[in-house]
Order: C-alpha cells, then sequence, then structure tokens
C-alpha cells in the first residue's frame, strides 16, 4: 500500500470522489458515516454507522454492506443499538479473523452516563453476525470510556487502538486520547500505553482518536481525528502520525491532512485499503455544504 508520508492533494477527495452513502435526513446531526473496510477475496465489505439527532436516537444502528466496486453497497445486516441496550452506537469495527471468522466490534453508549463500551459479534458469516449474541471485550471503567477501537492482526497477535476519554469532568468528556492494547486472540486485551495524544495549542489538542493503522514495520502509519476545542466536536479533520519503534505514533505536520472544503471542515473516521494490483481506496465521512456528513469513497493511485 502506498504511504501518504506526502500529503495526497485534496482534489482527489472532492472531485474524484463518490458518494457512497447520503444522509436521509439533512439536519444537523442526522448522519452516515463512521466506515470500517475490508475487501476480501474480490468483495468488498463496509460497515458504517446511522446516525440521527440527539435526542432523536442518536447513533441507532449499525450496518454492514457489501459491493462488487466499493462504490454501489447492498445492506446485508442491520444492527439497531437496542440490540446492545445501548443509547447510541458509534463507529464499528469490522474484521476478518485469519481463520476465516467474521467479527463486528461495536461501540454502545451506556443510557443516562457518559460511559462507552465495546461489544463484540462473531459468525462464520456476515449474515450470521444478525443473530450471534454480543459480549463486551473492552468494559471501559467508572473513569474512562472507551469506544471507536481499529484492529489489526501483524500475522502473530492482535493490536488494538481506541479512543479512551476520562470522565472525571461531566462537562469535558470530549476530551480523548488513543491507547493501544494487544491481544493473543482478539477477545482478551492487555492495555500497552498511549500511542498518541493532542499537541497543546494545535489543530488536536482537545483530542486525537485513531481512524485506520497500516501495519508496514519501519514505515507504519496511521490516520487520525483530532479537535482543537470542544466546539469542534463531531467535526473532525484527518491527520497523520508515524508509527515509532516503542509502538508510540508522532504526529506529522502542524496541521490536518485532509479536511472538507465546507464549513466547519469536517472529514474523520477515514479509512484505507490497500489494493492487490497497487493503489488504495480510502472511505470517510465528511461534511457536505447544508452541514450534513456523507459517507464517501475515493480510488488512489499507487
Amino acid at each position: 500500500m502506498p504511504s501518504p508520508l506526502s500529503p495526497p492533494e485534496p482534489g482527489p477527495f472532492w472531485a474524484g470522489a463518490d458518494v457512497v452513502l447520503a444522509p436521509e435526513d439533512a439536519r444537523p446531526g442526522a448522519w452516515v458515516g463512521g466506515p470500517s473496510a475490508l475487501l476480501d477475496d474480490g468483495t468488498w465489505w463496509l460497515a458504517y454507522r446511522l446516525r440521527l439527532p440527539v435526542g432523536e436516537g442518536r447513533g441507532h444502528a449499525n450496518v454492514v454492506a457489501r459491493s462488487t466496486d466499493g462504490v454501489a453497497f447492498t445492506p446485508v445486516v442491520e444492527l439497531g443499538k437496542a440490540r446492545f441496550g445501548a443509547e447510541s452506537l458509534e463507529r464499528p469495527a469490522l474484521v476478518r479473523t485469519p481463520d476465516g471468522r467474521w467479527r463486528l466490534y461495536v461501540s454502545c453508549a451506556t443510557p443516562g452516563t457518559k460511559h462507552w463500551r465495546v461489544d463484540l459479534l462473531e459468525a462464520a458469516t456476515v449474515e450470521g453476525l444478525a443473530s450471534a449474541t454480543p459480549r463486551t471485550v473492552l468494559p471501559g471503567s467508572a473513569t474512562a470510556a472507551v469506544k471507536d477501537p481499529v484492529i489489526r492482526h501483524d500475522g502473530d497477535r492482535w493490536h488494538l487502538w481506541a479512543s479512551v476519554h476520562p470522565l472525571d469532568d461531566p462537562d469535558a468528556t470530549d476530551r480523548m486520547t488513543t491507547e493501544h492494547a494487544t491481544s493473543p486472540d482478539g477477545v482478551a486485551w492487555t492495555w500497552q500505553g498511549t500511542a498518541l495524544a493532542g499537541t497543546p495549542g494545535a489543530w488536536d489538542a482537545r483530542g486525537v482518536r485513531f481512524a485506520a493503522v497500516v501495519l508496514d514495520g519501519p514505515r507504519t502509519w496511521a490516520l487520525y481525528d483530532g479537535r482543537a476545542t470542544a466546539e469542534e466536536n463531531f467535526e473532525e479533520r484527518t491527520g497523520l502520525a508515524t508509527g515509532t519503534p516503542d509502538g508510540s505514533f508522532t504526529a506529522v505536520g502542524d496541521g490536518p491532512l485532509l479536511q472538507s472544503p465546507h464549513p466547519p471542515h469536517g472529514l474523520r473516521y477515514a479509512d484505507v485499503v490497500g489494493l492487490p494490483g497497487g493503489g488504495a481506496r480510502w472511505f470517510y465521512e465528511a461534511t457536505r455544504a447544508d452541514g450534513g456528513h456523507e459517507l464517501r469513497t475515493v480510488l488512489l493511485p499507487g
């Protein structure tokens, strides 16, 4: 997969991009996005989140869909928040295990609180996720909310990067760092430490959340969502970070890698999938001219 260490020009992410899904409701807070993508034996799979305004359902469902071209997707499974006893759902993480099983990691908000946890569904087929029993694999705690995992297998063990939100101040739970965990089986996780935190006084000072990680030895890199203030919550822009030998990451540059041309310029939850013949397909959630969020994709050559 090509490295974005020389940032791509923003033009292809708009003039050259396709809209995969637009929100059914264009009001503020009614969005579609939070994509998690993979290419499996020539078939594209995409998990994403459906959202309504606060007070009307928030993140009311996660969907898994398939496609032959990476642009036109057909829903296969829709999972409502009631299935998890959650007040809201956030971005899911779709994974195919080395032995061919399917996993969906679901971020679940605990009703009446600022707490989040991550539940896991597992099945032999994508369709089987519809009847799988959820089990909590990242419970969070009374002092920390855990959500939005990015999960990779390096051929030996599992890695997870999740956004962790301190709950000590109920008026500032949007603050976040990205924490790293490892696992022998993708179920029982051991926290390893902070992968990336915001830079004081910078565009990402309020919080950072990994959106994608590409494991490539010394050229490992990540895309992350960043915001400077609480007011930028839900409108994060995309930054770039490079991996270091100790497992931490370092932000690249003094500003975002990517942002929407439409105020307030949100471009978040970017995922990138390398193609067998070279190049990569990117998926991301972005702010439209009317303020809504849509799910977009762009194919970039190698």
